[in-house]
């Protein structure tokens, strides 16, 4: 899908307008309008992969995000095909919503529509099917969710069905109950884990951000909005420098195929009025996402969303995905929501944070360091603190960016005795210019491991522990792209081809990386110096005049009294980290 570039606004940048995001909607609700039964209900989209759902489920997903977006367009001719759908959907026709089933997700989308188009299409809507809508819906108040994420679809369908008056006491409670649960997953500066443990991505920002502030918005709530808003504004601090120059969105975590969404977040502060954005950084970063996607093949020859990124790809095919999966790409037209005269649609197009200046960021709450280059618009993130409970190559590797892809062969990765697993992730602090972690890589083996990082440069020291004399350890680095170059050189304990063995005690084993889509990068040594001392020490020296010295100490812990090393600034009296 290519928009009519005469259309487009003199500009640097992307220089969409509104038209042509409501020109990209129409198009994509245009494509799967064939897909529909013939009584609306269902769209089975085309595709090999059937979710494990099942297909009726499927086809539910496919009515309920696309309605989604044809909530955001608020076009009545579209929209009264979805009225339709509703007639007949809550007549045995979709699953019901039990818990943690797919139907629970689906009924979110819809009360999310039907909310945000009541007079539009909800009000339009004969008595008797409002209620039998209303009675599908209302399954979702007591069904138990996922506990992450879902705990805000009962929130979702709770918030509209309180409005329309169906169940109040109920609706209420539901909502209640699902925000006080996600508050044991907001860690501060503006991030959330999504559930136990330290599972940080792109859900952040359009569904742990997403659903709170906009029920407050749609509530008239301005003290609940405040609460969230002060989060979300927070958030998009960080999030906002998260895209690439080109527009793409950082290539990490699950459900990749939704593609734009990560936009919704964006349009959602200026909505709401809480955000860091100025409007034309807001409408470049959210414009940047969408042209990316649609210029760069993610719409087919039929005009559909296929499951992939760019184009079709199997690798982010999960066993929940289903043909219409992808469709959840919708939030990112939230921006609709906003009137034609909104600033956000008049103000120019301005940089945005990777276009600006070079950066090397901390990001506290999920412990990432982000580390972002003007000349090539390329930004990296160096992963200290977010895995998942299994071994996903989404959320273990050592660092992720908005250019490359996780190589089936473990890239930024320690491998120990032929083993790259990163279990039991341990963030140990991120500042100025570097970040560390331990892991383990199995029972009894341990990496420490310490980044700093200049430009494009990247040292990357990792001491391992626990493994037997004489085990092989190897470094990996970035999986480059056309275009692209990936550099990895040995400084400490490596051979040129990255391989070493570790010793009879704690090993450290230190690196420089670098991932560039420059020409003639300089060569390292104009760049920097590394030194390694007993301790071990590693000290770095930039050409920018810059220097740090860090200490790996080893104190006394379990199990069986073997020590737990952490790293610490040698420069400053600072506790370890």
């Amino acid at each position: 899908m290519h928009l009519p570039a005469e259309d487009r606004e003199s500009s640097p940048y992307t220089g969409y307008t509104r038209a042509h995001w409501e020109a990209a909607a129409d198009a994509l609700l245009a494509a799967v309008a064939p897909y529909a039964t013939p009584d609306r209900a269902l769209y089975h989209l085309p595709g090999d992969h059937v979710s494990h759902s099942g297909r009726l489920c499927d086809g539910l997903e496919g009515f309920a995000r696309t309605l989604l977006l044809a909530a955001f367009r608020r076009d009545p001719t579209t929209l009264g095909r979805y009225a339709e759908g509703l007639a007949a959907g809550p007549r045995g026709v979709w699953p019901v919503v039990e818990s943690r089933t797919q139907p629970l997700v689906e009924a979110a989308s819809i009360a999310l529509a039907l909310r945000l188009t009541r007079p539009l299409l909800w009000d339009r809507l004969d008595d008797a099917v409002r209620e039998r809508t209303a009675d599908w819906l209302a399954d979702a108040l007591d069904a138990e969710a996922w506990p992450n994420n879902w705990e805000l679809f009962p929130v979702t369908v709770g918030g509209f069905l309180a409005d329309v008056g169906h169940r109040p006491e109920a609706a209420r409670e539901a909502v209640a109950r699902g925000l006080e649960r996600i508050e044991r997953w907001y860690v501060g500066d503006g991030w959330y884990t999504d559930g136990d443990g330290r599972t940080f991505d792109h859900y952040n920002g359009w569904a742990l951000h997403l659903y709170p502030p906009l029920h407050a918005w749609l509530t008239g709530d301005d003290a609940l909005l405040a609460h969230y808003g002060r989060r979300l504004s927070r958030h998009l601090d960080d999030c906002a420098r998260l895209f690439g120059g080109d527009g793409a969105p950082l290539h990490q975590g699950r459900s990749l195929t939704y593609r734009f969404a990560t936009a919704a977040p964006l349009w959602l502060g200026a909505l709401t009025g809480h955000t860091p954005l100025s409007p034309g950084a807001t409408r470049r970063l959210a414009s940047g996402a969408l042209r990316y996607f649609l210029d760069g093949g993610a719409v087919d020859e039929r005009g559909l969303l296929p499951l992939g990124w760019l184009g079709p790809d199997t690798s982010l095919v999960q066993s929940y995905s289903g043909p219409a999966s992808p469709y959840w790409a919708s939030k990112g037209f939230l921006g609709l929501l906003l009137p034609a005269d909104h600033e956000v649609w008049t103000a120019r197009e301005e940089a945005a944070p990777v276009e600006r200046a070079d950066a090397v960021r901390p990001l506290p709450g999920p412990n990432w360091l982000l580390q972002s280059t003007r000349s090539d618009g390329i930004v990296r993130v160096h992963n200290h603190g977010s895995e998942d409970v299994r071994y996903d190559p989404y959320y273990t590797r050592l660092a992720y960016s908005t250019a490359t892809a996780p190589a089936a062969a473990p890239d930024n990765s320690v491998s120990v005795g032929g083993d790259a697993s990163r279990t039991a992730l341990e963030p140990l602090g991120t500042g100025a210019g570097w970040i560390a972690s331990r892991h383990t890589v199995r029972a009894g083996v341990t990496v420490t491991s310490l980044v700093l990082a200049e430009g494009a440069v990247e040292v990357r020291a990792h001491l391992v522990t626990g493994a037997p004399a004489g085990t092989p350890v190897r470094i990996t680095g970035w999986a480059a792209r056309e275009g692209q170059r990936s550099e990895l050189a040995p400084v400490h304990a490596l051979s040129e081809e990255l391989e070493g063995e570790t010793g009879d005690d704690a090993t450290l084993f230190v690196a420089l990386a670098r991932l560039t889509a420059d020409p003639a990068p300089r060569p390292f040594p104009d760049l920097v110096g590394v030194e390694v001392r007993e301790g071990p020490e590693v000290h770095v020296h930039w050409a920018s005049g810059a220097a740090a010295r860090f200490r790996f100490t080893p104190t006394e812990g379990e199990p069986e009294g073997k020590p737990v090393w952490t790293v610490t600034a040698a420069d400053t009296e600072a506790s370890p980290v």
